[in-house]
């Protein structure tokens, strides 16, 4: 079960460096969460992701019950074993996934100035759960709290998350607050399913709210009267950063002290930044290795876009100060050949890159937290 300490707190800000104790091992915090959606880094092998010294890996569970499904996984001995980790690693409800399909994401929905988007994939919303096709064969599945949480149970995950509404930027406040008062109830459902049987997993509750402060904070007192294990900060966190820091700044001291927090789906550089002073634990998220495979790297002198004429005879590391297999034996010159010549060996040395990259950011930033300098 999740044990969570607190080594030091900053005398200039909320920021803090901890650890997440789980069955899996440790969790320095704050910390980074790549995310392997169908339990892998993409284009990357085991014993590479293992390389990089990753504390949390996010899996996708969404992703994994359509392939290959919960009970195959089971059968190969739980994420940990089908995929060769042996560090922690965290699921999501699949809510996630399912309601992006029905709303899409904040740029769609200003994009068509707020509009009803048609529900993708989306059959029916009910007290239940939600209903839903397949994109991978259009069979019809219904997601319910207890279905979810079963789920995540035979995937094997340390850290497992409740099922959740995600209604979109736009919802009006009635709305919104039937959304919020249906998710309380499923998050309730969800945690009475995982304490039949807890085994060495535990759960975060998800906060929702949107960017109201009142149901934000609502959530907050309604889900920490539950036993749940953590917390993570989720639903719309607003059209720009700057609302979700607004926002942040607001919620996190309402946030319980002495349990880790996650906040879902952010791990920007600016907004680490902004949210680690703030109180913030781990951050997840899909966008550096998005950028490895666009060919966007990570350096602290800045992004460079390796594909740029300009590093075809730049016989330099891709960052100087990095350590990862990457910069330790190969040149911008050779990754950007690499991308030029359509090489898949270089979608997996770029993501080496920019993941270990931030693997070493947030050991700076815990170091900076314990100098008291964050």
């Amino acid at each position: 079960m999740l044990k969570f300490e607190i080594l030091h707190q900053s005398k200039k800000s909320r920021a803090r460096v901890g650890r997440i104790h789980t069955n899996h091992g440790i969790v320095e915090t704050p910390n980074f969460v790549p995310v392997a959606t169908n339990a892998s880094l993409k284009a990357l092998t085991a014993d590479q992701i293992n390389a990089l010294d990753i504390d949390l890996l996010f899996c996708n569970t969404y992703h994994l019950m359509l392939h290959p499904g919960e009970d195959v996984v089971a059968a190969g001995g739980g994420l940990h074993q089908f995929m060769n980790r042996t560090k922690p690693i965290i699921t999501d409800s699949g809510g996630f996934q399912v309601f992006s399909l029905a709303y899409g994401g904040v740029h769609q929905e200003l994009k068509s100035a707020g509009t009803k988007k048609t529900e993708g994939g989306v059959k029916k919303i009910t007290e239940e759960g939600v209903l839903f096709r397949s994109y991978r064969d259009g069979s019809l599945i219904m997601l319910t709290p207890e279905s979810s949480v079963r789920a995540q149970k035979k995937l094997g995950a340390d850290i497992i998350i409740p099922l959740d509404e995600l209604p979109p930027y736009h919802t009006q406040k009635a709305d919104l607050k039937k959304s919020l008062d249906r998710t309380h109830r499923w998050e309730k459902r969800s945690l009475e399913e995982h304490l039949k049987n807890p085994h060495y997993q535990s759960m975060y509750a998800v906060v929702h709210g949107g960017i109201d402060q009142e149901m934000r904070k609502q959530s907050i007192d309604v889900l920490s009267k539950l036993a749940f294990d953590g917390y993570a900060i989720g639903g719309s966190l607003g059209k720009n950063r700057n609302e979700m820091v607004q926002m942040l700044t607001m919620l996190m001291p309402y946030m319980p002290y002495d349990k880790p927090n996650h906040l879902l789906g952010i791990a920007d550089m600016p907004s680490l930044h902004a949210a680690i002073p703030l109180g913030l634990d781990t951050f997840d998220s899909s966008h550096p290795t998005k950028c490895a495979r666009h060919g966007l790297l990570y350096t602290q002198a800045g992004n460079i876009a390796i594909v740029q004429g300009r590093y075809k005879q730049d016989f330099s590391a891709i960052d100087v100060s990095c350590d990862c297999y990457t910069c330790t034996h190969h040149s911008r010159a050779y990754v950007h050949h690499l991308f030029k010549a359509h090489e898949l060996t270089a979608y997996g040395l770029a993501t080496i890159h920019n993941v270990r990259f931030m693997v070493n950011l947030m050991k700076r930033y815990r170091q900076d937290i314990l100098d008291n300098k964050l």
